[in-house]
């Protein structure tokens, strides 16, 4: 009686082409995820500057921080920053106090993660 079954070199060439399309899988597929998330950085980066502008052109003054916007209903909550998956890593941009001491509110927002871009930018610069 012969028992029947799969042999050692069978394996193991099973084993190496599951690698090796898993090896051609890979950077596609964590290429994507980096495309998503550049994305839905460049959605969140919109959005809230527009809330910026909107709450300017009604105030005459810049926020003087993101909560303001949530406050004032600009935004419905801060956005997570998709790269550092964290509400708290925004970073704010100031903007200058002009003479009659009004201004010195948020004119700008980035992103707080130290990652590069796929075309080589910091996100910081974004």
């Amino acid at each position: 009686m012969r028992r029947r079954g799969f042999t050692l070199i069978e394996l193991v060439l099973t084993l190496f082409i599951v690698a090796l399309l898993a090896s051609l899988i890979a950077p596609i597929v964590t290429g994507n995820i980096a495309r998503s998330r550049e994305s839905a950085l460049k959605q969140d980066l919109v959005t809230m500057r527009k809330a910026i502008d909107d709450y300017y052109s009604d105030n005459g003054t810049y926020p003087p921080d993101l909560e303001a916007l949530v406050k004032k209903r600009y935004l419905r909550k801060i956005p997570v920053d998709p790269l550092t998956e964290r509400t708290e890593s925004w970073i704010p941009v100031r903007a200058e106090t002009g003479p009659d001491g009004k201004g010195g509110g948020i004119r700008d927002v980035r992103s707080g993660s130290d990652e590069k871009s796929s075309d080589g930018v910091p996100y910081r610069e974004w």
